[in-house]
């Protein structure tokens, strides 16, 4: 596991992505993801092509990570899909508090128990509940995962039930395509 300040330094090269409006992405190694705190979204922080990033690594059911960089970064950066890239990341210590979306902030509002809850979670649990929400597919399921959501922390549940935040076993997550 990386410790607060250890910083892993690698290569990859920039990917576009099928249908991308400019940004791209990379894929850690694996050694890398292993060495990081956990195989879901993690924040970290570093340089890429020498240029300052602080991101939340997206897993890719595969037990790694990618990370995406949008066009104004890539610009700012001088760098372009296909290019080879010096990488040095470490994890965010302490992990950065993630933004509510706007239906899961509304319906807290309206359950106090559940808010409670969640406001006694870690913040982990939290990246893991919004990430659950949030990889729903159909605003149909999404609605109901906000619901769900409510239920369980309001009953006390501090954690999402049966969801991988890797993707590993569920293989809900993925790299983007490469177009």
């Amino acid at each position: 596991m990386t410790m607060k300040g250890e910083v892993s330094k690698f290569e990859a090269e920039l990917l576009r992505p099928a249908g991308s409006d400019g940004w791209a992405f990379l894929v850690l190694p694996k050694e890398v993801s292993e060495s990081l705190p956990r195989r879901g979204r993690t924040s970290v922080e570093g340089t890429v092509a020498g240029k300052p990033v602080a991101a939340t690594l997206e897993p890719d059911g595969q037990l790694s990570h990618w990370l995406r960089l949008d066009a104004g970064w890539l610009d700012a950066a001088g760098v372009s899909p296909g290019d080879q890239v010096e990488v040095r990341i470490s994890p965010m210590d302490p992990e950065p508090e993630p933004a509510v979306p706007d239906d899961l902030a509304a319906a807290l509002a309206e359950a106090p128990e559940a808010r409670e809850v969640w406001d006694a979670t870690t913040t982990l649990a939290r990246v893991d509940w919004i990430h659950w929400i949030e990889t729903a597919k159909q605003a149909k399921t999404r609605a109901k995962r906000v619901a769900g959501a409510c239920d369980m922390l309001a009953k006390g549940k501090k954690r999402v039930c049966c969801f991988d935040p890797s993707g590993f076993y569920s293989k809900a997550f993925k790299v983007p395509e490469c177009g």
